[in-house]
């Protein structure tokens, strides 16, 4: 393998949108709900080897549209190479509706008639860039039209011009190649003679060759496996990855066995099927990890073979290839996770490597006024409808915005309800800050959640970036039957969220009718890690630096990925929260603050009352954000 490359690998080919079925066991025609992922054979191949370590580019085309934005982002967001992901003006991004009805019935249709994908050129790349990565991968689906074929001939050839590698991965698909209805896109094998030759006259391009035992059938012209190994063989000095399944897979470097029997089978462990589609995708990326890195046929397979294993057990193809450190996790314990998808240990792994929206949180000055009781009844005092509520949590947002105008690298972000502050929600959604939401009733104890017990179904509508935040007032020497109810309400919201793949932050704060010392929040957050939860955040009250010390053993000692803590403020002078700002210094795990009142709380009585008008509200709030800034700032 070429060491000299800036690249592992480039995957030319389809990328699109995969629309999977959420009813698991219905006909495609009676589901009633989607999830969106990235898909397409060479954009999951990108995606998986980017998630697994390597560093991939993809090369196509997407849609100037919402789906094709998506594609690049998804891409963009494990850190694989977008720079020739081409923006095609006229074309739409490929879509592919899937279900799940049993184990062996998985139906889908493709919408890939004129898409951008398809439309792939060689006026795309050059051969600096092909020449930069240590191998082209390509799939045939790019090989089935006059000018796809034309784009993969180009690219190869620019790779054998510079040492470039050249994998194929056969992903036949009959639809794919009109040989079926447009509405058939489930049916895995129809022996087509044109197909075959076509084939044939590019596998001698190939360093290797990867593909099930029906892709070998088609590509080798006949149904009996070895033979159609031998003419592959005659055509190509691939190395030849065949996949068997349920059994494995083998490795052919030279000459073809005589008879199956003498395959060197590198079996994987069996695990219980929920979803075939894509497990081909992960095999490839896991194979090529330790292709690309110069690792034992042995070694590829076992990758290839838990990558496979784990996207079966899965919902959705590309999300469900694990990370590096799952992965590696996974083989050094497959023979004691016969269901992966029940696994605590390896799910946990997987939500806080895979499915966190990959911001870096090291510097946040959070913005709460998630506030709604304190609200409600500041706005009774001054004798105001609290529909003015609403309007004021928009204006809110406005002096926050002022306000990171002056706060120079520091990260920003927002605590809000969706009681008054929906609108001012949806005005800070899709921007690229840090923002948690509430979900508890406020001032409940034992703690409820609004809109009632049913949090999975609340969050089903709410966008990814928006992270749970949930307030307990909680003492680890409560009486026993409140302290099993708050912490049944706890595990639940814990396990909704781990569902629904949001973040969570939990909210600690000691009940002021208990006596106390901040030794109640070293013990509390021991509680919850010792119940199974495992919060993305914390929120806590400022501490001493000896509680700091405790805090952060025991949140490395339960989750190392946990994101940190953040410092509330519970309407402290700013004095006291400097103070508690310094205290917190060479503490990494503290990642700033989450204040509200000590912001808003004067300045909005008086916009409530009228004797603030909108400018000087947000002047006022503006001031006092920037002098605890300079406080976090000043802290070292």
């Amino acid at each position: 393998m070429p060491s000299d490359k800036n690249l592992d690998l480039i995957c030319l080919g389809r990328a699109a949108v995969d629309i999977y079925a959420e009813q698991i066991g219905s006909r495609l025609e009676d589901v009633s709900s989607f999830a969106k992922y990235l898909g397409g054979s060479s954009g999951n191949i990108a995606y998986g080897t980017a998630r697994l370590g390597l560093k991939s580019a993809m090369l196509t085309r997407v849609g100037n549209e919402h789906m094709g934005r998506f594609v690049k982002e998804e891409l963009d967001r494990v850190g694989c190479d977008t720079s020739h992901v081409v923006t095609d003006e006229q074309r739409l991004t490929g879509l592919v509706l899937l279900g799940i009805k049993d184990q062996d019935t998985f139906p889908l249709i493709f919408y890939r008639n004129d898409c951008a994908d398809m439309a792939v050129s060689p006026e795309d790349f050059d051969a600096d860039f092909i020449g930069s990565a240590k191998a082209l991968v390509i799939t045939g689906t790019h090989f089935s039209t006059e000018s796809t074929y034309a784009t993969s001939k180009q690219a190869i050839q620019y790779a054998k011009e510079r040492q470039t590698k050249c994998v194929l991965d056969i992903d036949y698909r009959p639809v794919l190649w009109g040989l079926t209805n447009p509405g058939d896109g489930e049916t895995r094998f129809i022996s087509n003679e044109a197909v075959t030759t076509h084939l044939q006259g590019i596998l001698g391009d190939f360093d290797l060759i990867v593909g099930t035992e029906e892709e070998v059938h088609i590509a080798g012209g006949s149904t009996d496996t070895i033979t159609a190994l031998k003419k592959i063989r005659e055509l190509s000095n691939a190395t030849i990855v065949l996949k068997l399944g349920a059994q494995g897979c083998t490795v052919i470097e030279g000459s073809i066995p005589a008879n199956e029997d003498d395959f060197v089978v590198h079996t994987g462990v069996r695990v219980d099927v929920l979803n075939v589609l894509g497990a081909g995708d992960a095999f490839m990326s896991g194979f090529l990890r330790g292709w690309i890195r110069g690792e034992t046929p042995e070694q590829c397979c076992n990758y290839a073979n838990a990558c496979g294993a784990l996207v079966v057990s899965r919902h959705g193809c590309a999300p469900a290839i694990p990370s590096a450190e799952e992965l590696d996790y996974y083989l050094e314990h497959a023979h004691e996770i016969p269901r992966p998808d029940l696994d605590t240990e390896l799910n946990h792994l997987h939500r806080v490597t895979t499915e966190r929206l990959p911001y870096d949180w090291q510097d946040l000055c959070i913005f709460a006024f998630d506030h709604r009781k304190q609200l409600f009844d500041m706005a009774k005092e001054e004798g105001v409808d609290p529909a003015k509520i609403k309007t004021l949590k928009r204006l809110l947002v406005k002096a926050l915005e002022a306000g990171v105008k002056e706060i120079g690298s520091s990260q920003y972000g927002v605590l809000i309800d969706g009681t008054y502050g929906q609108d001012a929600l949806n005005d800070v959604t899709g921007k690229g800050m840090w923002i948690g939401r509430p979900v508890e009733l406020p001032s409940s104890r034992p703690i409820e959640l609004e809109g009632g017990r049913s949090i999975g179904s609340r969050l089903k509508s709410w966008p990814k970036e928006h992270i749970v935040k949930c307030l307990v007032f909680y003492h680890n020497q409560d009486e026993a039957e409140l302290r099993a109810t708050q912490e049944r309400q706890v595990i639940e919201l814990y396990q909704a969220c781990c569902a629904s793949g949001h973040e969570l932050l939990l909210e600690i704060i000691a009940p002021r009718d208990k006596e106390h010392d901040e030794s109640v929040y070293t013990e509390s957050v021991q509680r919850f890690y010792n119940l199974g939860v495992r919060p993305d955040w914390w929120k806590l009250p400022p501490q001493s630096p000896s509680n700091w010390t405790s805090l952060t053993q025991i949140i490395q000692q339960f989750d190392a990925h946990c994101r940190g803590v953040v410092m509330l403020g519970l309407d402290a002078p700013m004095d006291e929260l400097k103070q508690g700002f310094a205290n917190s210094a060479g503490f990494d795990i503290v990642k700033g603050f989450a204040v509200g009142r000590s912001i808003f709380g004067a300045p909005s009585r008086e916009w409530l009352a009228g004797r603030f008008n909108d400018e000087q509200l947000i002047e006022a709030c503006v001031s006092n954000y920037l002098e605890l800034v300079s406080y976090w700032k000043d802290r070292h």
